[in-house]
């Protein structure tokens, strides 16, 4: 594995420094409350206008055709220059790596141009009310008919689905065939008729989480995505993107390392135990960055492996509340006043939840990376 950059991507990183020194802008309000979202979305529009929204992407779909070394090298740059997470991460993250995987033309040149944009944005539909790590329990049916499919059901805990215009989630069509059978992936805008979308605040007062009904919403036939009754797989290649790379690359949190060096330098925090956690910590963030590195050079030289995707996933969901841990500590009793601190911390401790728990992912690492027998 070769840690040099190479000159393209060193200038690659240069031009993103420089515009996003230039560009990021700072104290954003969260992005899952109303007036947040809409000023996020104005930051993301933005970045489009300048190709830095999906710098992978081809160019045709709004992107620069990045490789994915620049790709890591502009995520370093974007949290070094304290970019805000991404309101559109759901569809730019995670469904458009399943569309360039399982998408028709069709579907690509309709959909990706208007995702990067900010344009239609889209939340995740996986949890049901008796469905949550158990997704293949869930009950939400999709019927044929003529020229399309009739949708029912309840998704729940969708993330600033109060704000979003569409849903991609799974849905059951075949009720005979197996758990893991006869599910089908669906694209569906949130105006459709029959579609509820109904908000709840969190316990911080957030308020863009969920609930989605559905009752007897008609999508045509193009609103499948990878074929009927093959929604388990298409899903999982979504689930991969949730709990691997595509979502929280590493320098998200060499860069949360840096401010935590620079809250403790600023605290006067000196004591032994705090300077060896944070030694701990920039080892751990850096450990996660080699990680990723030997990750993509094993993937383009065809050398990936099934389930590494869930061990990066508890690696990540991990360090992150021990970085805010940390905080919390060196703040002290002001901790709760510190409101990114705060957030961050609070938002850490779903981590092992959301995207699969831990549980489940521990289970996953056994079994298909270290070969163990099933529990």
């Amino acid at each position: 594995m070769d840690l040099q950059e190479s000159p393209q991507t060193q200038a690659f990183r240069a031009e993103a420094r420089e515009w996003l020194a230039a560009n990021v802008p700072l104290g954003l309000p969260s992005g899952d409350t109303r007036e947040g979202f809409a000023q996020h979305l104005e930051w993301e529009r933005l970045l489009f206008d300048n190709r830095w929204a999906v710098v992978s992407w081809p160019e045709q779909y709004g992107g620069r055709g990045a490789s994915v070394w620049e790709w890591l090298a502009f995520e370093e740059e974007y949290y070094r220059a304290g970019g805000p997470q991404r309101v559109t991460q759901n569809g730019i993250f995670l469904l458009a790596p399943t569309i360039f995987g399982f998408g028709t033309q069709e579907q690509q040149d309709t959909l990706l141009p208007r995702m990067a944009s900010a344009q239609d944005l889209w939340c995740q539909g996986w949890s049901e009310p008796g469905s949550g790590s158990d997704l293949a329990s869930l009950v939400s049916r999709g019927e044929k008919v003529d020229g399309g499919w009739r949708l029912s059901g309840q998704k729940t805990w969708t993330t600033r689905g109060a704000f979003c215009t569409h849903l991609f989630g799974l849905f059951r069509t075949d009720p005979e065939a197996q758990r893991h059978k006869g599910l089908t992936y669906f694209l569906v805008p949130l105006d459709a008729p029959g579609v509820t979308v109904r908000g709840f605040a969190r316990l911080d007062g957030d308020e863009g989480f969920a609930e989605v009904f559905l009752d007897d919403v008609f999508v045509p036939d193009s609103a499948v995505l990878g074929g009927v009754g093959q929604g388990w797989s298409v899903a999982m290649a979504t689930t991969g993107s949730e709990r691997g790379l595509t979502l929280r690359s590493p320098g998200r949190y060499t860069a949360t390392v840096t401010r935590l060096i620079e809250l403790a330098r600023d605290r006067g925090a000196r004591g032994e135990a705090v300077q060896q956690r944070l030694a701990q910590a920039w080892m751990d963030a850096e450990a996660y960055r080699l990680f990723t590195l030997k990750q993509v050079s094993d993937e383009q030289q065809g050398r990936s492996r099934v389930g590494e995707s869930s061990l990066t996933k508890l690696f990540w969901s991990e360090l992150d509340i021990r970085l805010h841990e940390l905080a919390d500590d060196i703040l002290g009793e002001d901790a709760e006043l510190e409101g990114p601190w705060s957030k961050g911390f609070q938002f850490s401790l779903s981590g092992p939840i959301y995207a699969g728990t831990n549980e489940v992912q521990k289970n996953i690492v056994a079994e298909r990376l270290l070969g163990l027998p099933r529990a």
